[in-house]
């Protein structure tokens, strides 16, 4: 919310370029990596495909944005797509070859495992006074080795029938910011300390995938629903990297 030349450069700008190579060279199949933010503050849970979209940040205007432009292109171009709206990616590969790392690190689970490893001194929580049950944010948390078995399974389905659709990725399920902590203690056996700070601009309170289409149509199933095993296997990954470092 504080840049949002950034994500109109990288989600639009650079998007655009992208389909106008794609069309250059003759590539006309394309998966992109969508957002729940497009929905904005849901009028039901769970949410639908169908749910109205009515973005409250920067990052899922600009990734609404590119949706209809993927629309306008299969219409003029006859250009095939998936748009994948994922919920809250999170985890690792359970054999810990890859994880999360970013720089700065912006995600909930890196940051409360930085905490509970020390790293940092404590996880902030942005906004106590959410209508939820213990006033934080609920997010529908699905990890990354079901979001990739998506992205095969979307890719076949262009190729073998060639129909651009819209679908959720998510568990169902919704875990709270201080659902997230408590686990995350459970799984490291460590206390990990919190800050109660204000909200951030643009953050619904609650965020929950109906993912039925993508289970119906797609054949999807994700194997990663329990959010211990999700944490356990950042949690793997992150102390992996830690002794790396030292």
């Amino acid at each position: 919310m504080e840049n949002p030349q950034k994500y109109y450069c990288e989600n639009v700008v650079n998007g655009l370029n992208l389909l106008k190579v794609m069309l250059e060279v003759g590539v006309k199949v394309i998966i992109f990596s969508s957002s729940a933010a497009t929905y904005g503050n849901p009028h039901h849970i769970p949410i639908t495909e169908e749910h109205p979209t009515n973005p409250i940040n920067t990052y899922g205007e600009t990734k609404l944005i590119f949706e209809h432009i993927l629309k306008d292109y299969a219409r003029a171009y006859g250009l095939k797509y998936i748009s994948l709206r994922y919920f809250n990616a999170a985890g690792a590969d359970p054999q810990s070859r890859i994880g999360e790392r970013h720089n700065p690190e912006t995600h909930l689970i890196p940051l409360v495992l930085d905490a509970a490893a020390g790293i940092r001194n404590n996880i902030k929580i942005y906004g106590s006074d959410y209508e939820t049950e213990d006033g934080t944010c609920i997010r529908d948390y699905i990890h990354i080795l079901d979001l990739a078995e998506a992205h095969v399974l979307a890719l076949k389905k262009l190729f073998s029938q060639g129909e651009s659709g819209i679908y959720n990725l998510g568990t169902g399920k919704g875990n709270s910011v201080r659902e997230i902590i408590h686990v995350a203690e459970k799984v490291t056996g460590k206390k990990i300390p919190c800050e109660e700070i204000t909200r951030r601009p643009g953050d619904p309170p609650v965020l929950i995938a109906s993912s039925e289409r993508a289970k119906k149509e797609l054949s999807w199933e994700p194997a990663f629903e329990d959010i211990y095993a999700i944490i356990e296997t950042a949690w793997n990954w992150h102390r992996k990297m830690v002794r790396s470092e030292k």
